[in-house]
């Protein structure tokens, strides 16, 4: 159903990616726009037990996408190092395909908007954080993306360098 990365070299384990998805701050998320255009929106998000979770408004473009069509992509970049003279970046990003939905349970989206606070404030006093989720908890909307499908890539140039300390691991 989805397709196999072709520079296979540069495919990053399932560990590496998860541990990109839990690093990451922000990243991309593509859904089915108006007139079939696909529609990318950069937001913050959360990765949990194979999950995104993020929040927006009530109403929306990315939101009208989700409610029409399911199934979107999520972009993460988690580094860009830009190598002029070589014309090219050192990167290593995430990809994942999934299916969004509006979280109605409310003891569901309860503890999706804890997790996100939690991820960006972790040192908040617990009081605070309640009394900020509950100003926001109204006028809100949580979205969890059940993730089917994933792949981090890494630029050739890191996989070379990483296999030349490996060699050099070897020889010591």
């Amino acid at each position: 159903m989805f397709r196999e990365m072709r520079r296979k070299k540069q495919l990053l384990s399932e560990e590496e990616t998860i541990e990109i998805l839990k690093r990451g701050t922000a990243g991309v998320l593509s859904v089915y726009g108006d007139d079939g255009y696909p529609y990318g929106v950069p937001l913050s998000y959360v990765y949990d037990n194979s999950k995104l979770y993020f929040h927006c408004a009530k109403t929306g473009h990315k939101l009208d996408g989700i409610k029409n069509h399911s199934k979107v992509s999520f972009c993460v970049i988690d580094q860009d190092h830009v190598v002029p003279h070589e014309y090219t970046t050192y990167f290593a990003s995430v990809i994942v395909f999934g299916k969004a939905k509006i979280m109605e349970n409310d003891e569901e989206k309860r503890r999706a908007i804890e997790t996100l606070a939690l991820r960006y404030h972790p040192t908040d006093t617990k009081e605070h954080r309640e009394e900020m989720i509950q100003r926001e908890y109204g006028i809100m909307t949580m979205v969890e993306v059940d993730i089917e499908h994933m792949t981090g890539k890494k630029a050739i140039e890191l996989v070379r360098e990483a296999e030349k300390g490996k060699a050099g691991d070897c020889c010591k």
